[in-house]
């Protein structure tokens, strides 16, 4: 206690080493999302490290204490804006991710396939996939970013999909 409270990087090593894997899994079981659930517990370490000296072991063990402030940034991160928009996109009917391989079964799309994918739609779509789907663009964003209405993204977007999914089917 005294070391992490002197802010000694050996003994923080320490506690990711012997901690991260079950915050890790607490994070895991409620957001459900291995890269969100790795994100999250970098996050809590920042917190952890930045805001140990609030910890008062009189009113508690120390995992106990990570553990809340482990699943009160999940739930604040669930209940953001941010995720909630997210969400919706990745589970919209017109999101690339929903894109399936028929001939095998395989749900999720590979990114170096849809790359080169990519060089078959016209140029403004191209430009829009990437931006949206490899560079975590929204629409509202790049619509802002291209100086091009928000209603021609959505359905230069739309047809781009509709585009990748007949390129995938026809693979």
């Amino acid at each position: 206690m005294y070391l992490l409270r002197q802010r000694d990087q050996q003994a923080f090593s320490y506690l990711y080493d012997n901690y991260a894997p079950a915050l890790n899994g607490v994070i895991y079981r409620m957001v459900e999302d291995k890269t969100l659930a790795e994100d999250l517990l970098q996050e809590v370490f920042v917190k952890i490290w930045n805001n140990f000296s609030s910890y008062d072991n009189t009113k508690g063990r120390l995992f106990t204490w990570m553990l809340n402030l482990t699943k009160n940034l999940t739930i604040d991160t669930l209940r953001s804006k941010g995720y909630k928009k997210q969400a919706k996109i990745s589970t919209d009917e017109n999101s690339v991710s929903n894109l399936s391989d028929s001939s095998n079964g395989i749900e999720k799309f590979d990114t170096i396939g849809l790359r080169k994918m990519l060089g078959t739609l016209k140029p403004e779509q191209r430009q829009l996939i990437d931006m949206a789907y490899f560079n975590g663009f929204t629409q509202d964003e790049i619509a802002k970013q291209t100086g091009i209405p928000l209603g021609t993204v959505k359905t230069r977007m739309r047809s781009a999909i509709i585009e990748l999914r007949k390129i995938l089917q026809h693979t």
